[in-house]
């Protein structure tokens, strides 16, 4: 296996190449990255020496590029990873996650095409989603892999638009693909943008903790090494042309989880002064704010054997302690490029 990893710089990506650089059946694995300001290489120093690993500074809008990337390296296996992912980012400036999360995502699916034309056999392009593209959940009921796609902001637009250009080229060129469509992930490396590294930075800096709107959007959690062992058991077991729903099993209000962030910080970090609960600031609401997601994640669990290894309780705690002793990632990623 040559495996392409796109976006392998960035939060999940990372945590992914971590987990998987040492399995056999990898002999190259090519990390395609543009570094924007989610991507750092600082979260890949452990693997950086690895003779499997190689770092291409490429981004997907340059077509001519990445296809020297999937020729040069006689790419077998894609997982794409790479994409504009912040939903406020995507209200505020919607262009960067057009051009990124489709046309990105065609000139990588136009490579392939041309690279595995007639050898098609022992190929695999898995394109990894969100379960965003769903919209959203009243205070019932699940998303499937039937779901009728229903995507409330340009980010989730654009992702729901990637999903059906890569079905249409299973469909239309026969292109060997699987698609995962994922729950919120926290952990380790996770840029402090999201809701999880927010809580903690604004912890440990006793600054207010911005909440939306009554804080009750629920969502389904799951622990981001969860995902990566989710994610390389549907590359390599997953049924060709199929989709599978990654979900933890977890699902929690906004505001529960600041509440418990803040239970754990004061517990593993008394020096700062406790009682954080009170830095719990509400703000007004986003536009087009889903108010509940919730994955079944029956398929996989049925088909691939997968399910989640950890609690949120345990991995909410592995997550805080890990951001206390990395400060120094967090200040470094913080800085300008």
């Amino acid at each position: 296996m040559n495996l392409l990893v796109t976006g392998g710089a960035g939060f999940i990506g990372s945590n992914l190449i971590h987990h998987i650089i040492d399995d056999p059946k990898i002999e190259h694995l090519v990390n395609l990255d543009c570094l924007t300001y989610a991507g750092h290489l600082e979260s890949l120093e452990r693997v950086a020496r690895n003779p499997k690993y190689a770092f291409e500074r490429v981004d997907l809008r340059d077509k001519n590029a990445v296809a020297a990337i999937v020729e040069n390296h006689s790419i077998t296996h894609v997982m794409h990873l790479a994409a504009e992912s912040h939903v406020d980012r995507s209200i505020t400036g919607p262009g960067d996650f057009i051009h990124t999360n489709i046309v990105g995502t065609f000139n990588l699916l136009e490579s392939v095409r041309a690279a595995w034309a007639g050898k098609l056999d022992g190929k695999r392009f898995h394109h990894v989603s969100t379960d965003e593209v769903y919209g959203s959940l009243g205070a019932e009921g699940y998303f499937t892999e039937a779901t009728p796609y229903a995507p409330n902001s340009p980010y989730s637009a654009s992702k729901a638009s990637s999903d059906f250009l890569v079905r249409s080229y299973h469909h239309t060129y026969g292109l060997p693909v699987v698609t995962t469509n994922c729950s919120n992930n926290y952990g380790p490396y996770q840029f402090p943008e999201k809701l999880i590294p927010v809580i903690i930075e604004s912890i440990c800096l006793r600054r207010a903790i911005p909440v939306y709107g009554d804080g009750m959007n629920v969502r389904d959690w799951l622990y981001v090494r969860d995902h990566a062992e989710a994610l390389w058991q549907v590359l390599t077991r997953g049924q060709e042309g199929e989709t599978y729903n990654i979900g933890g099993h977890n699902e929690w209000a906004n505001i529960r989880i600041v509440e418990l962030i803040c239970d754990v910080m004061d517990e593993l970090a008394p020096h700062l002064g406790g009682d954080s609960r009170k830095l719990i600031t509400f703000v007004k609401d986003r536009p087009g704010h889903d108010r509940r997601y919730a994955i079944d994640a029956g398929k996989i669990e049925r088909e691939l054997g997968w399910t989640p290894a950890h609690t949120f309780e345990t991995g909410l705690r592995e997550t805080v302690q890990w951001y206390l002793n990395n400060q120094d990632w967090v200040k470094r990623v913080k800085k300008p490029q």
